[in-house]
């Protein structure tokens, strides 16, 4: 498991006095070991909030308690705007690039282009964009929308992202309410455009607008300098436009109406590019100018695509590409081998900064042309031990509770109304107002893998526990399992093992082969530097630290023997149990979080970015049995064999997470799973 599948850790909680009220809900007698039963602590396992014996809620801190340390932001570009990083690149002379993509048609669609977000986002694209598509509701809350996928890319997969907006179609009031809504979401940047006519010709918009310079009048009216605004070039001109220099008038229009950058519709030859940045220059555009390039990948995308610009292919491309038109590797391979030429061109100009990649929704083209480039980057630390989001409102971020590290999308979902995020500090109060999780079908929030995928990889059909630990015990050592099938992902972790996990493979296969079934762990770390490339994270120059780290659903018959082994090993070990009705025994001190992840870097403060939350836990505890049923278990006909097992390890396991305190010394939670196995034998 669990940071067993990538090792961003998620979790986080908001200032306390922040939190909208939390939800009544069953009660349950939170067992505390570490302190007397006059306590009179109780938890709510759905999250209500802890309270004290005088009756008093544990929900408001003293002034000191809730003070939040000032940590500097890790990563700096966290802060800036898009226009900012633009500058500070191109002052820093490091070249960038970024991503087009178009919304999907259906919600598999959906699906697979997160996935490509997040593959794509690996290599560091300054920004991405999504296209607006008027015909497909680009404003509404639909999965396949616009505004639905470009706010999950800000969102849940940590993109600076880009929105288009046209005219087309809409009056002044629906656009103002577009770019609220958009404000609301999060996302910081626009790319203001007229757009292409639903028709044959542009038909006037009466109550809206006709012309993108009109739209970027609009947008800085109405929201000043909220947005960072693009509008597009033509590096050949306007096919409606009179002429060339009519057309860059234009451009000079828009710009001075409030753009902040430009980017190009494709073209195939540098030269047209460089000569359009010249004559940009000569006439006042002093803004950045993005080339947009688009790798040829197929002879149809092609011709659709120079359709719908009405852009002239030269004929030297005519002629290589008709005799193949029927061999859609070679005419790629091409189209990759020219796009590399090209882009090298532009940036050995001097005079170009960045490139922005037409993708399609395809990446092998797009991918290969950056990795040739040398500006394909997947560098393997992070600012943070776990995925960021791009919300302006998260920036300041830098603690999370580490329960949902392969679930980092679920954690921002159920954390998305908070007003505030923790920042230096996780805090002690015990009511953090997670969301609930219902709807576990949610396009960002589902399993990247079909159904007949799932079933291969986790059994047709199961004829005991045995098999189940089968499973668990595949997806750690990597083997096949017994049908050949690879077990790439688990319900609780939708990614292939963390190269971290790899420290502790050998262990984990072991005791989940025996029922100890693993979804989230970390090795112990003691002063690694912060560049190691397997478990570095934050800026060069530090060094982080780790806790040794365990989580996994066991069954009573082991939790029994467990609790009698854990009391020999004290306060070395701290530990969770907890069973799906709430019943739970922790030997966490007055519920405290305690860190097990953090950083010392030269000239910060120490940065503790991943808490074990006792509180916390509550919460996640839900969605962790859940996940038993709504991914494992439906897959399965109800009263089936095989949907009765899942059944039966949800009603019935329980969930432990334990924290090996002493990182100085070699992990001993190994020791204490086999000393658990010693006295059941």
């Amino acid at each position: 498991g669990g940071r067993e599948a990538r090792g961003r850790r998620e979790g986080g909680r908001a200032r306390p006095r922040s939190f909208p009220a939390a939800g009544p809900g069953r009660s349950l007698a939170m067992v505390n070991e570490s302190c007397s039963s006059s306590n009179g602590m109780v938890g709510s396992s759905n999250g209500a909030a802890g309270l004290r014996s005088d009756g008093s809620s544990s929900g408001g801190e003293s002034s000191k308690d809730s003070s939040r340390c000032s940590t500097p932001v890790l990563d700096a570009e966290r802060h800036d705007r898009l226009r900012e990083k633009m500058r500070r690149r191109q002052e820093s002379g490091d070249k960038w690039f970024s991503l087009e993509f178009f919304p999907p048609r259906t919600s598999n669609g959906a699906v697979n282009l997160i996935s490509r977000f997040d593959r794509m986002g690996a290599g560091g694209p300054l920004f991405i964009d999504v296209t607006w598509h008027p015909a497909g509701d680009p404003g509404s809350d639909k999965e396949t929308s616009s505004m639905m996928m470009a706010s999950t890319a800000l969102n849940y997969c940590g993109l600076e992202t880009v929105l288009h907006m046209t005219c087309c179609n809409q009056t002044r009031e629906m656009i103002t309410a577009h770019l609220h809504k958009a404000k609301r979401l999060g996302l910081k940047n626009i790319m203001a455009l007229r757009g292409d006519p639903m028709g044959d010709e542009w038909q006037e918009e009466v109550d809206g607008f006709n012309y993108a310079t009109d739209l970027v009048k609009h947008i800085r009216a109405e929201f000043e300098d909220y947005f960072d605004i693009c509008v597009a070039g033509y590096p050949k001109g306007h096919p409606e436009a009179e002429s060339y220099i009519d057309d860059l008038k234009h451009l000079k229009e828009k710009v001075s109406a409030g753009a902040d950058f430009v980017i190009t519709q494709l073209f195939f030859r540098s030269e047209t590019f460089l000569q359009f940045l010249k004559d940009c220059q000569a006439i006042g555009i002093t803004c950045p100018i993005v080339p947009g390039i688009f790798p040829i990948q197929g002879y149809h995308s092609l011709r659709q695509l120079v359709k719908l610009s009405k852009l002239e292919v030269p004929q030297e491309i005519k002629d290589i590409i008709e005799p193949i038109k029927d061999n859609d590797a070679a005419i790629r391979n091409y189209g990759i081998e020219l796009a590399v030429t090209m882009c090298r061109e532009l940036l050995d100009s001097g005079l170009v900064h960045g490139l922005h990649f037409y993708t399609l929704n395809r990446e092998v083209a797009t991918v290969e042309v950056l990795r040739r480039l040398g500006l394909w980057k997947e560098d393997p630390r992070r600012p943070l031990p776990w995925a960021i989001s791009a919300n302006p409102k998260r920036r300041v971020e830098d603690v999370r509770p580490i329960f949902w590290a392969s679930r980092p999308k679920s954690y921002i979902y159920r954390t998305q109304e908070w007003d505030e995020f923790p920042n230096g500090r996780w805090g002690n109060s015990s009511s953090p107002a997670f969301g609930e999780l219902k709807d576990y079908y949610l396009f960002y929030l589902k399993s990247k893998s079909p159904r007949e995928e799932l079933l291969k990889m986790w059994g047709e059909e199961l004829t005991g526990e045995q098999s189940v630990f089968e499973v668990f015990r595949c997806y750690i050592s990597g083997e096949p399992n017994r049908n050949g099938h690879k077990v790439t992902c688990l319900p609780w972790n939708d990614d292939p093992l963390a190269a971290e996990t790899n420290l502790l493979k050998e262990e984990l296969a072991k005791v989940n082969k025996r029922g100890i079934l693993t979804i989230n762990s970390q090795p112990n770390i003691n002063g690694k530097p912060s560049t190691d490339p397997i478990v570095g994270w934050g800026p060069s120059g530090g060094y982080v630290f780790q806790k040794a780290y365990l989580e996994f659903f066991t069954s009573s018959e082991i939790v029994t023997a467990l609790q009698t082994v854990l009391k020999k090993y004290g306060q070395r070990v701290n530990y969770h149990i907890v069973n799906v009705k709430g019943e739970n025994i922790t030997n966490a001190h007055d519920l405290q979080p305690n860190a097990v992840t953090w950083g010392i870097f030269p000239g910060r403060e120490i940065v503790q970015p991943t808490v074990v939350d006792p509180v916390s836990f509550m919460y996640w505890k839900d969605e962790a049995f859940a996940l038993w049923i709504e991914q494992w278990a439906k897959l399965y006909e109800e009263e089936s064999p095989s949907r009765m097992i899942i059944q039966y390890i949800h009603d019935n396991y329980y969930l432990v997470n334990l924290v090996d305190n002493d990182f100085l010394l070699d992990n001993c939670l190994w020791q204490v799973v086999e000393d658990t196995f010693e006295l059941l034998n």
